[in-house]
């Protein structure tokens, strides 16, 4: 990269990482202060407060990072990046799944009528969220991982893969931002409607998240997106080269 691009990049990278560390903490911190903390199944309400840490921890914190170790992690080979890039998604597979658990809990233990489940906008999107990530998690698994055994045999194969994986990986990280989005409307409507208006305390923290989230996926879109923030790493394959009549040196 030239200077300028460098300079923009660590700028932009630092921004993601405050914007990233701080959602998490603005969403705990709400929770805490605002929402009652946090239990399991003895009191369904405080139970409930798992499931937004635990998705903007999953979903958002580590997908996120899992994403960007292909701009920071410039001074490894490709194989440890991948590894990284697969161990922040490991660790965000235990948050999403006792997520899950917890909202369906709170829906089912809800005192004196249970809530239904999956009805709203939001869990409809968050279905979808969840099938991409466990279907991009798979295809990654046994594209780049699994298939390493054979890295010969099957490297034109995991070549041709890369963009669609790298392009629904994008895709699944917007799509969990707005499901955060709505999410977070649907529980200020239920909650703290009467008092929305008044812009309090707990609404300028809400708000203040939610533009957290805005912030986080306009900077990884133009962090991803950029090619002039690609690294070596990420060239083309030298047979996708070669089809494109370029020499392995270019």
């Amino acid at each position: 990269m030239s200077g300028g691009s460098r300079c923009c990049f660590s700028l932009l990278t630092l921004l993601a990482e405050v914007l990233l560390f701080g959602s998490v903490a603005l969403v705990v911190a709400w929770c805490l202060k605002y929402r009652g903390g946090f239990a399991w199944t003895e009191d369904p309400n405080l139970q409930f407060n798992l499931h937004p840490v635990l998705m903007v921890s999953g979903f958002i914190f580590f997908a996120g990072h899992a994403m960007l170790t292909y701009r920071q992690w410039r001074c490894c080979n490709h194989s440890t990046i991948k590894l990284v890039h697969t161990l922040y998604h490991i660790m965000a597979i235990p948050c999403i799944a006792v997520g899950l658990i917890a909202v369906f809990d709170f829906h089912n233990n809800k005192k004196p009528t249970p809530i239904p489940n999956l009805y709203s906008l939001h869990s409809w999107m968050g279905l979808v969220t969840v099938g991409l990530y466990g279907l991009q998690f798979i295809v990654g698994f046994f594209s780049f991982l699994f298939l390493l055994c054979c890295d010969t045999a099957t490297a034109s194969f995991r070549a041709a893969l890369v963009p669609v994986h790298s392009s629904f990986g994008i895709t699944t990280f917007f799509l969990a931002v707005a499901t955060c989005l709505t999410g977070l409307t649907e529980k200020v409507l239920f909650t703290i409607r009467d008092t929305y208006q008044s812009l309090g305390e707990e609404p300028i923290v809400v708000n203040v998240f939610a533009m957290c989230l805005v912030l986080v996926a306009i900077v990884m879109s133009v962090l991803l997106l950029l090619d002039r923030f690609r690294q070596n790493t990420e060239r083309p394959h030298p047979r996708q080269q070669a089809a494109r009549g370029l020499s392995p040196s270019q």
